[in-house]
């Protein structure tokens, strides 16, 4: 049986969901409201975490959410 290491950028993240993000971020209801904007950014190569840093703090926390910026980044991307 093969082992893998676990690398210290996967403990981080594993950590990172356990503890919950470090700033404050937004409800579903209001990211919901901004993920047209913050995907926008993304699209244009803008660094839309910095412009909108409570979004990337709900995305890393909230999986529907995230698998939902994902989809639309996705989408505008292979416009």
């Amino acid at each position: 049986m093969i082992r893998r290491r676990r690398t210290k950028l996967e403990g981080m993240d594993i950590r990172r969901r356990v503890l919950g993000p470090t700033q404050p971020q937004l409800t579903c209801e209001e990211c919901f409201a901004e993920i047209d904007r913050y995907v926008e950014l993304e699209a244009e190569g803008v660094d839309a975490a910095a412009v909108l840093p409570q979004m990337r703090a709900h995305l890393d926390g909230c999986p529907a959410c995230n698998e939902e910026h994902d989809e639309l980044l996705a989408f505008l991307v292979s416009r």
